[in-house]
């Protein structure tokens, strides 16, 4: 591992180009910014042959462009895609950005926004149940924002014109985008045919081979065990079986993985952790600033010290095993099957072994997580929303059940809750063991007189005119 043996006075650069690497896959000109590429081509041979030796993942580096083909090991449906505004992609605006890639790899050096938009709009003439009327508003605004997000990354580059504009009036309005075809190319890579899959689990896994020789098996699972570090926010053993799990607990190669990363491991009984303070891997901050990031916090702190109450103990319930199974079977049945070429199909999961199928057969120890009815975590939001909204921003001050399940839905992202509905208890929610690191949060409202226009640094007392709310918790964030 070239990590080993880099000078410790270059090792920080070597860090912070694989986790600019790991963090975004795929690296150009201008994202996630113009030093990125630079960083990563300095590093590329070490970073090619320590990425594909630890995690088994490929890295290529031209002079435009750095492309990492990571292995998944499960589907994840809690990293969608999102728009420059920030708002999650649909199935049409995945759909319009398949469709607008597959034209600009035909296209020359230059098309116009409505030449895209038609060319896009003659192929879903071949889907069914999808189609690109550009007399429809809805249509229109879901296109520009894939063409945003191929924007965003360099593939094309507005060189004239608005496309807001031509969202709203394509009559009117028009936009000449500049074509990066390495950039093009770059971002399709499936690591299979689509032609030869009869199901999305053959995307799955990674294939035997480019590991130890002497203990193939091994080898794969070591860098599932990596990847899941890297890839995760916690990984908890209970969600592990042999041998992840005795993998999980060596030192060595939770070491190799803070060695290449500059991370620092934070190791509990319930499982491992990369504490990332340097944010540059890490797709969401926490603790964070904004409501929804301070709300979570303090809810957290609610959450542990109701858990952690000994005169009250709460319920304690198994997890539900997750429905990935459900996702599979939903993205299966999208499949066009009129494009699959059988002779080369594979009817079946290609990456199972018939270790896996002993494993199924294996009745592991079942553990029990403290479970929070939905009526406790309404009410509790409700409570701070009284107590501290005046802090928030505008939209949640009106909205405390939107609020309540952001809120949620932040916490589940960072593996510290799952949301279940229990057939004894009702609608809840699962409190993971991470959570009890944020517990004991502290609320500091500042506030300023009529008088000022502005807090001064050390003001600190209760909410009186204008109050802004700043939480804090005892220790580091994620």
């Amino acid at each position: 591992m070239h990590a080993r043996t880099i000078d410790s006075l270059a090792l920080d650069s070597y860090q912070r180009a694989a986790r600019v690497v790991l963090a975004n896959h795929l690296i150009t000109r201008n994202y996630p910014d113009r030093i990125a590429l630079p960083l990563i081509r300095r590093w590329a041979t070490e970073l090619r042959e320590d990425l594909a030796e630890l995690f088994g993942y490929r890295l290529e580096v031209t002079e435009t462009t750095a492309r990492l083909f990571p292995v998944l090991d499960q589907l994840d449906p809690g990293r969608p895609a999102r728009t420059t505004a920030d708002r999650l992609f649909d199935r049409r605006r995945y759909a319009y950005l398949a469709l607008a890639l597959a034209a600009l790899g035909r296209a020359g050096d230059q098309i116009t926004l409505s030449e895209l938009a038609a060319q896009v709009a003659s192929y879903t003439e071949r889907v069914d149940g999808l189609d690109l009327a550009s007399d429809r508003a809805a249509d229109r605004d879901a296109f520009v924002d894939a063409v945003g997000w191929l924007a965003a990354r360099g593939a094309v580059t507005l060189a004239d014109g608005d496309a807001g504009g031509w969202a709203s009036d394509p009559e009117a309005g028009e936009a000449l985008y500049d074509i990066d075809r390495s950039v093009v190319f770059a971002l399709f890579r499936p690591p299979r045919a689509l032609q030869h899959l009869q199901s999305v689990g053959g995307l799955l896994g990674e294939e035997a081979g480019g590991g130890d020789t002497r203990s193939p098996a091994l080898a794969l699972a070591s860098r599932s065990v990596r990847r899941a570090l890297v890839e995760q926010p916690v990984v908890y053993i209970d969600d592990l079986a042999e041998p992840h799990r005795s993998l999980l607990g060596q030192e060595k190669l939770v070491h190799e993985v803070e060695l290449v990363t500059g991370l620092r491991a934070e190791r509990r009984a319930e499982g491992v952790a990369l504490i990332d303070s340097s944010g540059r891997l890490s797709d969401v901050r926490f603790p964070g600033t904004g409501t929804l990031a301070q709300v979570a916090l303090l809810l957290a702190g609610e959450i542990a010290d109701l858990v952690l109450d000994l005169d009250a103990p709460v319920a304690r319930i198994p997890r539900p095993e997750v429905p990935i199974a459900d996702l599979v079977e939903q993205l299966d049945s999208a499949i066009p099957s009129a494009t699959v070429f059988a002779p080369l199909a594979d009817p079946f999961d290609i990456f199972a072994t018939e270790e896996d199928s002993e494993r199924q057969e294996q009745e592991p120890d079942i553990p029990e997580y403290p479970f929070i009815g939905a009526d406790w975590i309404r009410d509790t939001v409700q409570m701070l929303a009284k107590r501290y909204g005046a802090t928030f921003a505008a939209q949640w001050q009106a909205d405390v059940p939107g609020l309540t399940t952001e809120v949620i839905s932040l916490l589940e992202r960072l593996r510290l809750v799952e949301s279940v509905n229990s057939p004894e208890l009702g609608a809840g929610l699962i409190i993971l063991p991470a959570l009890a690191r944020y517990r004991g949060a502290i609320v500091t409202i500042r506030t300023r007189s009529e008088s000022e226009l502005f807090i001064s640094p050390g003001d600190v007392g209760e909410p009186d005119a204008a109050p802004a709310l700043v939480s804090s918790e005892k220790g580091s964030g994620n």
